[in-house]
């Protein structure tokens, strides 16, 4: 039987940021009478063969999970007082065992599994020596929200041991496809109380 696109894709969901501009953990708002977190989750599940959570606080979020949906311990690395988004994703990305990843970070409250499942299709297209495939903006690529190739974690580990911290930086030194954005309010993240009262007017009805 035909493997489907979906079998071929594991999603890593990081959740592994200390919220400080927004005051409170952003995994955990409110969205659909779920958690923000678990709303991403469902979205993920929905496009993909397997769910991975990349976090610290595996105790704090291991009940709020879809079911299925595993978590993976995010490890601070030595004499750092905290990691960056792609040392997480580095970590779990040690798991996977699909052509592709889907990463996302936990705060898109405005992402669906229609558009993902139509992002998936133009992974098909992808050229051979492209590591990822992601939206760009005007100041870069954006790397949260976005497929990988599993096969680019021997480039981003040798990035890493030579002290690279930076997504971008990083990205930069490798063929990225990209990913064509119609509609950009999709890319739309929370990370101050402004951010996520902006959102809450805008979109009162999809909130309860």
């Amino acid at each position: 039987m035909k493997r489907s696109i979906k079998d071929e894709i594991t999603a890593l969901v990081l959740a592994g940021g200390e919220s400080s501009r927004m005051g409170q953990d952003k995994a955990l708002l409110a969205i659909k009478n779920r958690t923000l977190l678990s709303q991403i989750c469902l979205i993920a599940g929905e496009c993909v063969a397997q769910v991975y959570v990349v976090t610290p606080w595996i105790e704090k979020y291991q009940g709020i999970l879809p079911p299925g949906c595993q978590l993976i311990e995010e490890k601070l690395v030595l004499n750092a007082k905290s990691n960056t988004p792609l040392i997480g994703f580095a970590q779990g990305l040690k798991m996977v065992n699909t052509e592709w990843v889907l990463l996302l970070a936990c705060d898109l409250p405005q992402l669906s599994s229609s558009q993902v499942k139509q992002w998936s299709q133009i992974l098909a297209t992808v050229l051979p020596t492209e590591i990822a495939l992601l939206p760009r903006h005007s100041k870069g690529w954006e790397p949260l929200c976005g497929f990988y190739r599993s096969s680019c974690l021997s480039l981003l580990e040798s990035y890493l041991e030579d002290g690279g911290r930076s997504f971008q930086s990083w990205l930069n030194k490798y063929p990225v496809g990209e990913l064509p954005i119609g509609d950009r309010t999709c890319l739309f993240n929370c990370n101050t109380p402004d951010d996520w009262e902006l959102f809450k007017e805008k979109d009162r009805d999809i909130l309860f």
